[in-house]
Protein backbone atom coordinates (compact mmCIF):
# COMPACT_ATOMS: atom_id res chain seq x y z
CA UNK A 1 0.00 0.00 0.00
CA UNK A 2 1.05 3.55 -1.57
CA UNK A 3 0.27 5.91 1.91
CA UNK A 4 1.25 9.82 3.14
CA UNK A 5 0.92 11.25 6.45
CA UNK A 6 0.94 14.39 7.27
CA UNK A 7 2.52 15.70 10.13
CA UNK A 8 4.98 12.11 10.25
CA UNK A 9 7.54 13.81 12.00
CA UNK A 10 6.22 13.25 16.04
CA UNK A 11 3.42 12.16 17.80
CA UNK A 12 0.86 10.24 16.07
CA UNK A 13 1.63 10.73 12.93
CA UNK A 14 5.12 9.44 14.04
CA UNK A 15 3.76 6.19 15.12
CA UNK A 16 1.55 5.45 12.10
CA UNK A 17 4.50 6.56 9.34
CA UNK A 18 6.82 3.76 11.58
CA UNK A 19 4.18 1.23 11.96
CA UNK A 20 2.92 1.47 8.31
CA UNK A 21 6.75 1.39 7.14
CA UNK A 22 7.31 -1.48 9.45
CA UNK A 23 4.61 -3.94 7.91
CA UNK A 24 6.62 -3.20 4.33
CA UNK A 25 3.86 -0.18 3.07
CA UNK A 26 5.79 2.17 0.85
CA UNK A 27 5.12 5.51 3.28
CA UNK A 28 5.67 9.42 2.47
CA UNK A 29 5.77 11.69 5.70
CA UNK A 30 5.80 15.36 5.50
CA UNK A 31 6.93 18.05 8.08
CA UNK A 32 6.82 21.54 8.21
CA UNK A 33 10.54 21.48 8.40
CA UNK A 34 12.36 17.82 9.48
CA UNK A 35 14.89 15.66 8.07
CA UNK A 36 13.61 12.77 6.20
CA UNK A 37 10.21 14.02 5.57
CA UNK A 38 8.93 15.61 2.34
CA UNK A 39 8.50 19.67 3.61
CA UNK A 40 4.70 20.60 3.93
CA UNK A 41 3.45 23.62 5.49
CA UNK A 42 -0.50 22.19 5.70
CA UNK A 43 -1.53 26.36 6.42
CA UNK A 44 0.14 26.90 2.89
CA UNK A 45 -1.32 26.97 -0.28
CA UNK A 46 1.93 27.01 -2.46
CA UNK A 47 3.52 24.30 0.03
CA UNK A 48 0.98 22.17 -1.07
CA UNK A 49 1.27 22.73 -5.26
CA UNK A 50 5.16 21.96 -3.66
CA UNK A 51 4.00 18.68 -3.08
CA UNK A 52 1.66 17.63 -5.70
CA UNK A 53 4.43 18.80 -7.87
CA UNK A 54 6.87 16.63 -6.17
CA UNK A 55 4.67 13.57 -6.51
CA UNK A 56 2.90 13.76 -9.17
CA UNK A 57 1.92 10.92 -11.32
CA UNK A 58 2.76 8.48 -8.13
CA UNK A 59 -0.75 6.88 -6.96
CA UNK A 60 -1.78 6.84 -3.51
CA UNK A 61 -3.83 4.27 -1.35
CA UNK A 62 -4.16 6.27 1.89
CA UNK A 63 -3.76 9.79 2.65
CA UNK A 64 -3.83 10.68 6.49
CA UNK A 65 -4.66 13.91 7.19
CA UNK A 66 -2.78 13.60 10.89
CA UNK A 67 -1.59 17.60 11.25
CA UNK A 68 -3.04 19.42 13.61
CA UNK A 69 -2.12 22.08 16.42
CA UNK A 70 -3.95 22.67 19.81
CA UNK A 71 -2.93 25.91 21.16
CA UNK A 72 -5.83 27.06 23.23
CA UNK A 73 -5.88 24.80 25.44
CA UNK A 74 -5.99 26.75 29.26
CA UNK A 75 -7.55 30.11 27.91
CA UNK A 76 -9.60 31.77 29.30
CA UNK A 77 -13.02 32.54 28.23
CA UNK A 78 -12.96 36.31 30.08
CA UNK A 79 -9.44 37.72 28.37
CA UNK A 80 -8.04 34.76 26.14
CA UNK A 81 -8.46 33.05 22.52
CA UNK A 82 -7.38 35.88 20.42
CA UNK A 83 -8.66 36.07 17.02
CA UNK A 84 -5.16 35.35 15.29
CA UNK A 85 -5.40 31.78 17.23
CA UNK A 86 -8.51 31.57 15.71
CA UNK A 87 -7.28 32.23 12.06
CA UNK A 88 -4.09 30.04 12.85
CA UNK A 89 -5.26 26.83 14.48
CA UNK A 90 -8.37 26.60 11.82
CA UNK A 91 -6.03 27.34 9.00
CA UNK A 92 -3.81 24.28 10.03
CA UNK A 93 -6.87 21.86 11.66
CA UNK A 94 -9.32 22.47 9.18
CA UNK A 95 -7.60 24.30 5.92
CA UNK A 96 -5.14 22.52 5.89
CA UNK A 97 -7.01 19.38 6.06
CA UNK A 98 -9.25 20.22 2.54
CA UNK A 99 -5.84 21.54 0.86
CA UNK A 100 -4.29 18.65 1.56
CA UNK A 101 -6.88 16.45 -0.07
CA UNK A 102 -7.38 19.10 -2.84
CA UNK A 103 -3.85 19.01 -4.19
CA UNK A 104 -3.31 14.86 -3.54
CA UNK A 105 -6.71 14.56 -5.01
CA UNK A 106 -5.11 12.93 -8.50
CA UNK A 107 -2.88 11.06 -7.05
CA UNK A 108 -5.88 8.98 -4.96
CA UNK A 109 -7.75 8.83 -8.02
CA UNK A 110 -4.33 6.43 -9.26
CA UNK A 111 -4.67 4.66 -6.40
CA UNK A 112 -6.05 1.48 -5.62
CA UNK A 113 -9.37 1.24 -3.36
CA UNK A 114 -8.41 4.95 -2.17
CA UNK A 115 -9.15 6.30 1.15
CA UNK A 116 -8.51 9.35 2.97
CA UNK A 117 -8.68 9.26 6.63
CA UNK A 118 -9.21 12.45 8.98
CA UNK A 119 -7.25 12.33 12.35
CA UNK A 120 -10.18 14.60 14.51
CA UNK A 121 -10.51 13.83 17.81
CA UNK A 122 -13.56 13.29 20.42
CA UNK A 123 -13.55 17.12 21.29
CA UNK A 124 -14.90 17.10 17.43
CA UNK A 125 -18.65 16.06 18.83
CA UNK A 126 -21.47 17.98 19.40
CA UNK A 127 -23.17 15.67 21.78
CA UNK A 128 -20.11 15.26 24.05
CA UNK A 129 -19.56 19.51 24.91
CA UNK A 130 -17.79 20.07 28.39
CA UNK A 131 -16.58 23.54 27.89
CA UNK A 132 -13.32 25.15 27.58
CA UNK A 133 -11.19 24.66 24.41
CA UNK A 134 -13.30 26.39 22.44
CA UNK A 135 -11.00 26.76 19.27
CA UNK A 136 -9.62 23.05 19.23
CA UNK A 137 -12.95 21.91 19.44
CA UNK A 138 -14.78 24.24 16.96
CA UNK A 139 -11.48 23.12 14.56
CA UNK A 140 -11.92 19.33 15.06
CA UNK A 141 -15.69 19.94 15.00
CA UNK A 142 -15.60 21.51 11.53
CA UNK A 143 -12.62 18.75 10.44
CA UNK A 144 -15.38 16.63 11.41
CA UNK A 145 -18.22 18.13 9.23
CA UNK A 146 -15.90 18.40 6.27
CA UNK A 147 -14.58 14.26 6.17
CA UNK A 148 -18.27 13.74 6.47
CA UNK A 149 -19.19 16.52 3.33
CA UNK A 150 -15.90 14.69 1.29
CA UNK A 151 -17.17 11.42 1.85
CA UNK A 152 -20.11 12.11 -0.38
CA UNK A 153 -18.29 13.90 -3.02
CA UNK A 154 -15.49 11.18 -3.61
CA UNK A 155 -18.12 8.16 -3.44
CA UNK A 156 -17.81 8.80 -7.05
CA UNK A 157 -14.32 8.61 -7.73
CA UNK A 158 -14.09 5.17 -5.18
CA UNK A 159 -12.14 7.49 -2.64
CA UNK A 160 -13.75 6.28 1.04
CA UNK A 161 -13.27 8.97 3.83
CA UNK A 162 -13.40 8.20 7.50
CA UNK A 163 -12.80 10.74 10.54
CA UNK A 164 -11.05 9.18 13.25
CA UNK A 165 -10.29 9.83 17.17
CA UNK A 166 -7.00 8.79 18.36
CA UNK A 167 -7.65 8.15 21.96
CA UNK A 168 -6.48 10.35 24.63
CA UNK A 169 -2.57 9.64 23.87
CA UNK A 170 0.75 10.56 25.58
CA UNK A 171 1.61 13.27 23.21
CA UNK A 172 3.01 16.53 23.61
CA UNK A 173 -0.71 17.48 23.05
CA UNK A 174 -2.40 14.91 24.96
CA UNK A 175 0.17 15.22 28.08
CA UNK A 176 2.00 12.42 29.91
CA UNK A 177 -1.20 11.43 31.92
CA UNK A 178 -3.10 10.54 29.05
CA UNK A 179 -4.50 6.76 28.63
CA UNK A 180 -2.47 5.47 25.26
CA UNK A 181 0.86 5.32 23.93
CA UNK A 182 1.56 6.32 20.60
CA UNK A 183 2.15 2.97 19.74
CA UNK A 184 -1.42 1.65 21.22
CA UNK A 185 -3.00 4.31 19.14
CA UNK A 186 -1.63 3.64 15.61
CA UNK A 187 -1.81 0.06 15.88
CA UNK A 188 -5.72 0.74 16.41
CA UNK A 189 -5.63 3.33 13.87
CA UNK A 190 -4.08 1.08 11.28
CA UNK A 191 -6.64 -1.51 11.77
CA UNK A 192 -9.58 1.48 11.00
CA UNK A 193 -7.93 2.43 8.14
CA UNK A 194 -7.83 -0.81 6.71
CA UNK A 195 -11.21 -1.48 7.47
CA UNK A 196 -12.41 1.54 5.44
CA UNK A 197 -14.19 1.18 2.56
CA UNK A 198 -17.02 2.71 0.36
CA UNK A 199 -19.68 1.23 2.27
CA UNK A 200 -18.02 2.96 5.50
CA UNK A 201 -17.72 6.25 4.08
CA UNK A 202 -18.37 8.69 6.46
CA UNK A 203 -17.60 7.19 9.35
CA UNK A 204 -16.34 8.66 12.79
CA UNK A 205 -15.19 6.09 15.06
CA UNK A 206 -12.62 5.70 17.73
CA UNK A 207 -9.00 3.98 17.65
CA UNK A 208 -10.83 0.78 19.30
CA UNK A 209 -13.47 0.57 16.03
CA UNK A 210 -16.14 2.20 17.85
CA UNK A 211 -18.97 4.41 16.62
CA UNK A 212 -18.22 8.00 18.04
CA UNK A 213 -21.52 10.05 18.99
CA UNK A 214 -21.73 13.22 16.42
Amino acid sequence: MKVLITGANRGIGNALYTTLEARGDAVIGTARSAPGFLPLDVSEPESHHALAREIAGSPLDLLVCNAGVYQDKGQSLADGYPPQMWAEMFAVNVTGVFLTVQALLANLKLGSAPRVAIISSQMASSERAPGGSYIYRASKAAALNLGRNLAQDLKGHGIAVGIYHPGWVRTDMGGAGAALSVAESAAGLVERFDALSLATTGCFETFDGQAHPF
